[in-house]
């Protein structure tokens, strides 16, 4: 049966290649782009691929959490259903790091964006949905402060803080949930894969980047993750592995959330919570 699939950052990189593989499989795909015009492009070329399902696109700059509520209230206006939201937007180096909320870009996106949007969408993520989150194999110690907003950390530094932090509350979250909601899902879709976000970050072409759509595609669909909620998956190592160790000591990672909790009440007024 056709599932309706929201994958955020989906007109380039990773994202891209994973809708190109769902698309002839006749799902419904919903793309996320900040760029109007390229996501109109990346909507037509996708529709027009042989077997291709229906595709819509939104457009949300995750950097700016208005958008991300607004783009979780389009998705829930417009389709009322969800099978599986692949969080794969992501931002390593950028002219400017700090967002209009005042925090660093890379939390912004990264981390606290796909954690507001996932909790906006839970009332169409029922216990047969599920939750894909991008994270990465850099993964380092999260400081709070500069997870809320304070401080100045170099490029990678803040993305490897904010992918242990992306991991940390989807495993949170998992446990929260229970049978009641979504397998969430934290996936390192490979290590230096031919992304822009690569060859900008590390003057490097990459490695196949078919190689992570592959693994977000059998994490979206096949039966080997149905039971893996709050699991990590290497696709280094090919398995389900271990993250990094904070991403398991509870009060290190209830910590983390609190701190995205706090932010979101103070930026958006209304916290995480789907008003």
């Amino acid at each position: 049966m056709p599932k309706t699939i929201l994958i955020t950052g989906s007109t380039d990189g990773i994202g891209l290649a994973t809708a190109r593989m769902l698309v002839p499989l006749g799902h419904h795909l919903l793309l996320h782009g900040r760029n109007p015009t390229k996501l109109e492009q990346t909507e037509k070329a996708l529709s027009a691929l042989p077997g291709a399902g229906r595709v819509a696109s939104h457009v949300a700059d995750l950097s700016h959490l208005s958008d991300v509520a607004a783009l979780a209230r389009a998705v829930t206006e417009k389709h009322g259903e969800l099978d599986v939201l692949i969080n794969n937007a992501g931002v390593l180096k950028t002219a400017e790091t700090r967002t209009r909320d005042g925090l660093d870009i890379r939390f912004a996106v990264n981390t606290i964006a796909p954690y507001l949007l996932t909790q906006r969408l839970l009332p169409l993520l029922g216990p047969s949905t599920r939750v894909i989150n991008v994270s990465s194999a850099a993964q380092s110690p999260v400081d709070p402060k500069a997870l809320a907003g304070q401080g100045h950390r170099s490029d990678l530094e803040a993305y490897a803080q904010s992918k242990l932090a992306l991991t940390m509350w989807s495993r949170s979250m998992a446990l929260s949930l229970g049978d009641d909601g979504p397998v969430i899902i934290a996936v390192n879709p490979g290590s230096m894969l031919g992304t822009r976000m690569v060859k900008e970050g590390f003057g490097v072409a990459g490695g196949d980047i078919r190689t992570g759509a592959d693994i977000l595609v059998r994490a979206a669909l096949a039966e080997e993750f149905a039971a893996a909620s709050g699991q990590y998956f290497d696709n280094d190592s090919g398995r389900f592995g271990s993250p990094h160790p904070d991403a398991t000591e509870q009060r290190k990672v209830d910590g983390i959330v609190r701190v995205i909790e706090a932010v979101l009440a103070e930026k958006t007024g209304t916290g995480a919570e789907r008003p």
